[in-house]
């Protein structure tokens, strides 16, 4: 006789996709297209003719592509000089922003000093009150320095994270406690312990932070455009509005040209990191 075959195991996706109700997958679906269109549309405008974009009926489907609405769009703007500005502030931001956050979470996790609890608080606080409140006393301070119009004026107002603060703080806590006192009885410092231990356990997390700071400096428009008062110093969202002034609002396919210049390196990066930022905001509980 042959020998019973053992059921296959199943995996824990499959029984998730099991699970999952055909309404829900429906209104997911048309929840993303609401999302997805508008993007559609962008990216397809961007390489049509200008006279296709205004046919009716629509065609969604450029029926012949075309490159010559990108180099229109560098004609018109020195793209360049904006991509340079936007890749520097948000690369010095950034990292100080984050390096900021991770330094100032692990003395909110793991340190003892006087009025801890206040502090944080108070950078609870700062996540309540909107940034534009600030711009004119930035712009006085900006000013006294002497720093209009250079890369420190856009990067210095924005280099404290309080968002970034709070949830690796929220983060740190939720490492095992065993690792923290066993690197503390062998003797390791905290630099140590942040390096070999604490930032290890926290890539997701830690990631998920970086994301959201180089996505804030990219988009960035209000600071920038009020703090510079010359073409060469602004930055990629700056240069949009300039070209559509530039341009008008007829010659669209420059212009969805432009925004996609702007857009799609966001994008790619979001593609890459998105994994890094389920994990990191999954693992990521609220503690005292």
């Amino acid at each position: 006789m042959n020998a019973p075959t053992l059921p296959r195991a199943i995996s824990s996706q499959e029984v998730r996709r099991r699970r999952t109700p055909w309404w829900t997958i429906l209104v997911l679906s048309l929840v993303g297209l609401v999302f997805l269109i508008p993007a559609y549309w962008m990216l397809t405008a961007a390489f049509k003719p200008n006279s296709d974009i205004y046919q009716w009926p629509l065609n969604f489907w450029p029926e012949t592509f075309t490159w010559d609405n990108f180099s229109s769009a560098f004609a018109a703007a020195p793209f360049g000089r904006f991509f340079t500005n936007s890749i520097v502030i948000t690369t010095i931001g950034a990292t100080v922003k984050v390096s900021m956050a991770i330094c100032t979470a692990y003395a909110f996790a793991f340190l003892q000093f006087p009025g801890k609890k206040w502090m944080f608080l108070g950078i609870l606080g700062a996540l309540m009150v909107p940034g534009h409140v600030t711009l004119l006393i930035n712009y006085i301070t900006i000013g006294n320095l002497g720093l209009i119009n250079s890369y420190a004026g856009i990067i210095l107002p924005g280099l404290g994270s309080a968002f970034g603060t709070f949830l690796l703080r929220q983060h740190f806590l939720s490492l095992p406690a065993e690792v923290m006192e066993a690197a503390e009885l062998d003797g390791a410092g905290h630099l140590r312990r942040l390096f070999s231990f604490v930032l290890p356990m926290s890539i997701p997390a830690v990631v998920t932070v970086a994301l959201i700071a180089v996505i804030d400096d990219w988009n960035e428009f209000i600071w920038p455009m009020l703090v510079t008062n010359t073409v060469e110093m602004r930055t990629m969202p700056i240069g949009l509005m300039y070209l559509k002034q530039t341009e008008g609002m007829n010659d669209w396919g420059v212009i969805m040209a432009g925004t996609v210049l702007v857009v799609v390196p966001m994008l790619l990066l979001f593609l890459f990191a998105q994994r890094f930022i389920v994990a990191g905001l999954a693992g990521t509980v609220v503690k005292r």
